[in-house]
């Protein structure tokens, strides 16, 4: 890609958009697509940068390093390679709830980390997740928002939730709905 023009993106949650949330999941063995996501990350990628951006607190909690996340990371690269997508960037947050950094969603600092290292046009973009935290990070940095209705938003522990621009049952649905948008 040239670094002279922008692209615009759809910055994806991991866990509950495009594999089964399996709880600190680490053992590539356990990677679940979830239904129609490797066709929804097809249709997308066509037209946009797909960038993965999570949270993962299982580091800090010390249930698994930093080097077992890239590697987990990189296994589903391949796999989703293998199937014809490809993720522009992989980003996550090592830290807990409570460490109060600028990079753990709802915090918007992997968003604009990404786009600046990889060249996204953020008007154009878009946030997909299965948590308000997603939706939040999403909203504060200006792009669209999809919740994906996979039930773990309403499991969060914060009292401040941010509503979504869209609500999807699953990826498929939500890559219709940024369609359906952009031609209007």
């Amino acid at each position: 890609m040239s670094r002279g023009k922008k692209s615009p993106a759809i910055f994806l949650d991991r866990d509950g958009v495009i594999i089964a949330d399996k709880s600190y999941q680490i053992d590539p063995a356990g990677i679940e697509f979830l239904p129609g996501s490797v066709d929804a990350l097809k249709r997308a990628g066509s037209f946009y940068l797909l960038i993965v951006v999570s949270n993962q607190s299982g580091i800090a909690r010390g249930y698994f390093t930093s080097n077992d996340v890239l590697e987990f990371n990189r296994i589903l690269d391949l796999q989703l390679k293998a199937r014809g997508i490809n993720i522009s960037g992989w980003y996550f947050c090592p830290h807990g709830p409570d460490e109060g950094c600028s990079c753990r969603k709802p915090q918007t600092g992997l968003i604009f980390q990404a786009a600046a290292e990889l060249s996204v046009d953020l008007d154009g973009s878009w946030v997909i997740g299965d948590k308000s935290s997603d939706i939040a990070a999403g909203a504060v940095s200006g792009l669209k928002t999809i919740l994906i209705g996979s039930g773990n938003s309403n499991q969060e522990q914060d009292k401040k939730k941010t509503e979504p621009d869209f609500k999807a049952n699953d990826l498929l649905e939500a890559m219709k709905i940024i369609d359906k948008d952009v031609k209007t």
